[in-house]
């Protein structure tokens, strides 16, 4: 990857990353400087603020980044996989995330793309202010949530937060957006992983009640079970069908 690619995808995340802070006032980017002094004038004192601001931002980019996009469903549905499978760490951990991950970028890719063609180019063209560049990067973002976002959840956090029954999406806060879109992810996830348990329990059932009927009380079914869950879950080609399953499931 060049250097061009390197500073067009970190521009990009960086757009996406603070579009999607809700803003009540134009903020602008700090000139940082690294050094100690005394703040003297209410200038210093603002300049000082908001690095402030901006550094515990980016404190939390990675939270942010991956509870606003397809990450929550993917980890939650892969881990559940794994568990139904009863192979204990395996796939270990860094391989969920990681797979995860990368089908994110897959999937948030049409987002990305608009961002970087609609806000991040024309900022670094200086074609465009920094605000306006913010307000069209949380655009996509936006459109991607409220595609995912069940009509139940964003009522009961528009309820909650108190605000006027939106007429349409523009009226509704981002502040309220996030949770809304979080909680239907969550929903979402752990029905798609329910249909996925299901199998592995049926094999689970049946293994139990073998030993059972035989006497072999003692004998750990999920010992006996383990081997025709892998058969299983190799013969019908179980990583396609998941990612497969779960990547169609993002409505675009």
């Amino acid at each position: 990857m060049n250097l061009t690619k390197i500073k067009r995808w970190g521009g990009l995340l960086g757009i996406f990353m603070f579009s999607i802070m809700p803003s009540y006032s134009a903020m602008t980017f700090p000139n940082i400087n690294i050094g100690m002094g005394t703040a003297n004038t209410p200038q210093d004192f603002t300049n000082g603020l908001q690095i402030l601001i901006w550094l515990t931002i980016l404190t939390l980019a990675p939270s942010i980044l991956i509870m606003t996009t397809s990450f929550i469903r993917l980890v939650v549905v892969l881990s559940l996989t794994r568990q139904a499978l009863g192979a204990g760490t395996l796939p270990p951990n860094q391989v969920i995330t990681s797979l995860a991950l990368i089908l994110t970028f897959f999937i948030m890719a049409p987002t990305f793309n608009e961002i970087n063609e609609t806000a991040l180019q024309p900022y670094m063209k200086n074609q465009i202010t920094q605000q306006v560049a913010l307000d069209r990067g949380i655009i996509p973002v936006r459109n991607f949530m409220f595609k995912q976002t069940h009509e139940k959840e964003l009522a009961l956090f528009v309820r909650m937060a108190k605000i006027e029954k939106p007429k349409n999406k523009d009226d509704v806060p981002t502040y309220v957006l996030l949770p809304s879109f979080i909680l239907s992810e969550l929903k979402t996830a752990f029905t798609i992983g329910f249909v996925v348990y299901l199998p592995f329990l049926v094999i689970d059932i049946v293994v139990s009640s073998v030993l059972v009927s035989m006497g072999m009380m003692f004998l750990p079914p999920t010992m006996i079970a383990l081997p025709f869950k892998l058969i299983m879950f190799v013969m019908v080609d179980g990583w396609y069908l998941v990612v497969k399953s779960l990547v169609e499931s993002f409505v675009r």
